[in-house]
């Protein structure tokens, strides 16, 4: 089968195109022939080489979030999968190719009405939404900030906070063009990565927060927390910007009377049962228009190494796809 390998870790052009060997289907896994690979951050930032161990395996196929046809199942699954339209975790390798393995208890169906490419643009950013504002304690009324809302999780997470009856919802983004694609989403404040809304009044630009998502990371990390309201929490959910400084967490000491939070969030906390219910949920909403999948771009399997290109010169809104 043709696959993406990253054979030298780094820039994108350590990612080569090639044959690998089909992958096997185990016990408990079924085998899909793709349609659709969502490219997300995590992606990057293994292909950067700064994930763990991942640096230390040349040759891996990387991509995590991939729609298709079952075409092949292991022992212990039943064969009333094969043919099935779904969505499915590869883990933290293994999707950029035109045949994919997955755990059973990783994969979704697809409902009528919901392609394969619109799938893969919420399969892993809606659920990390969901839960993510949950585990911040999220309820109707309260004002939340998302920084980095341009990409997949941030788009998914100003819908999800919207229809779940936020007061008001600001994002941080690069431009004033992604600004005016997420007020349609539900956006209702736009300012910039620095957290200042252009032409604002000064009320508007000491706006506090009740909850922040952060997806960023980074030395602007600790410029937020001065943004959080009395009781405000904050949830890292990402680091596409690398990681805070190592003294971050005195920011949060030097506001103690204020009583602010800091928390890290994983989707693999979350019970498998629990996010394939959310998962079904959203993709049940999205198929009857209730929530947007955004796509930037379709691309050939064959040009990953472009996709990872536009992500790294902060080019995309919402969610690159490939198509084998």
């Amino acid at each position: 089968m043709k696959a993406i390998s990253i054979q030298r870790f780094g820039d994108p052009d350590g990612m080569v195109v090639g044959e690998a060997p089909e992958p096997a289907v185990g016990s408990g896994r079924m085998l899909i022939e793709t349609e659709a690979v969502g490219v997300g951050g995590v992606d990057a930032v293994i292909r950067r080489g700064t994930l763990g161990t991942m640096a230390s395996r040349d040759g891996m196929i990387p991509g995590s979030e991939v729609a298709g046809t079952v075409v092949a199942v292991g022992d212990g699954v039943d064969e009333g999968w094969i043919g099935r339209r779904v969505w499915a975790f590869t883990g933290i390798s293994g999707g950029y190719a035109e045949l994919a393995a997955a755990e059973v208890a990783d994969v979704t169906p697809l409902p009528q009405g919901l392609s394969a490419i619109d799938s893969v643009t919420i399969g892993s950013a809606g659920p990390v939404a969901h839960f993510a504002l949950a585990h911040a304690r999220f309820t109707p009324g309260e004002s939340v900030l998302i920084r980095g809302a341009a990409g997949s999780i941030g788009i998914m997470a100003v819908q999800v906070a919207a229809t779940g009856g936020a007061a008001a919802i600001a994002v941080t983004t690069s431009s004033a063009d992604r600004g005016r694609k997420l007020r349609p989403l539900g956006a209702t404040q736009v300012l910039d990565r620095a957290g200042a809304a252009d032409g604002a009044t000064s009320d508007a630009n000491d706006a506090e927060f009740d909850i922040i998502v952060d997806i960023v990371g980074g030395d602007g990390l600790p410029g937020f927390v001065e943004r959080l309201a009395p009781n405000g929490r904050m949830v890292s959910v990402g680091v596409v910007g690398g990681y805070p400084p190592a003294d971050f967490g005195m920011s949060f000491m030097r506001a103690f009377q204020r009583s602010l939070s800091f928390a890290t969030f994983s989707l693999n906390t979350v019970p498998i049962p629990e996010r394939n219910r959310v998962r079904a949920e959203q993709f049940e909403a999205a198929a009857r228009g209730e929530l947007r999948p955004v796509v930037h771009d379709v691309l050939p399997l064959d040009e990953a190494a472009e996709a990872h290109r536009r992500m790294d010169a902060g080019e995309v809104f919402g969610r690159i796809v490939l198509t084998p």
